[in-house]
């Protein structure tokens, strides 16, 4: 009986570690408008889309569109790029950078609890 809850209670952490930060990851790419490769991401409980797909060498902006008054997510850090940046509620905030090198970059928000990545590919 004890091995069955056991291993009940390991699938069901493996479940949510699946669901928080493996499920939903496809990326999206952006779109190029005047150069500069934008996309906009939704905040409310999380990012959409959490990963983005983005090319080296070429401007990015990032238009985070907050909709919620959540702590949690009034901040960005996107820390390879050096951003860290307030997001005020229900308003789009601009975050521009340009990836040199190809790679996957996190970013998160201030308290680290919702996360989402920058691909950059060649």
């Amino acid at each position: 009986m004890n091995t069955l809850v056991v291993l009940g209670g390991i699938a069901l952490i493996g479940a949510i570690y699946w669901w928080f930060f493996v499920a939903g990851r496809k990326a999206t790419a952006a779109t190029v408008r005047g150069g500069i490769q934008e996309i906009t991401v939704l905040v409310s409980g999380g990012y959409d889309p959490a990963t983005i797909r983005v090319h080296a060498g070429q401007p990015v902006r990032l238009l985070f569109d907050r909709r919620e008054t959540n702590p949690c997510s009034e901040e960005i850090v996107i820390p390879a790029f050096g951003v860290k940046k307030f997001l005020p509620p229900n308003a789009r905030t601009a975050v521009e950078f340009t990836p040199a090198t190809p790679g996957t970059y996190d970013f998160s928000c201030g308290m680290g609890m919702l996360h989402g990545r920058v691909v950059v590919e060649a």
